[in-house]
């Protein structure tokens, strides 16, 4: 059972990921479209997607299993999940080179702004986990 809860918290947490990956990619399209307009917000958009979508199909494949007699599982859901959020990556990357009509500075550096919300994820979250909760 406590195996269970401990996987469903991870979850929310990649979810609390995701969402402030969006999250952060809309303020930055919102502010590429005041400065370039709509190839700006464009570029960030995707790039923002670029870079969180495969994180978050990751995380989903990760948690995917949970407990003792899955380990054999989990290590094998890990590393077919990172071999696809790295095929994926390229797939998207290719895509949006290929279709769309983007400005490169906007698009990476959206993707690393987004893609920096991940790294420091353990941070954010840690802190806020480990606070007293409040009567």
């Amino acid at each position: 059972m406590g195996g269970i809860v401990k996987n469903q918290q991870g979850l929310r947490g990649a979810n609390r990921l995701f969402a402030c990956q969006i999250g952060i990619t809309f303020i930055i399209a919102a502010i590429a479209a005041l400065i370039s307009g709509g190839i700006g917000a464009l570029s960030a958009v995707l790039g923002g997607l670029v870079s969180a979508v495969p994180g978050a199909y990751f995380a989903r494949k990760l948690f995917q299993y949970q407990g003792a007699r899955a380990a054999k599982q989990i290590v094998n859901s890990f590393y077919k999940g990172e071999a696809f959020k790295i095929v994926l990556s390229v797939l998207l990357f290719t895509l949006v080179f290929i279709f769309s009509n983007i400005n490169p500075v906007v698009f990476f550096a959206t993707y690393i702004v987004v893609q920096m919300v991940f790294w420091f994820a353990p941070l954010i979250f840690a802190n806020k986990q480990n606070r007293p909760e409040r009567d």
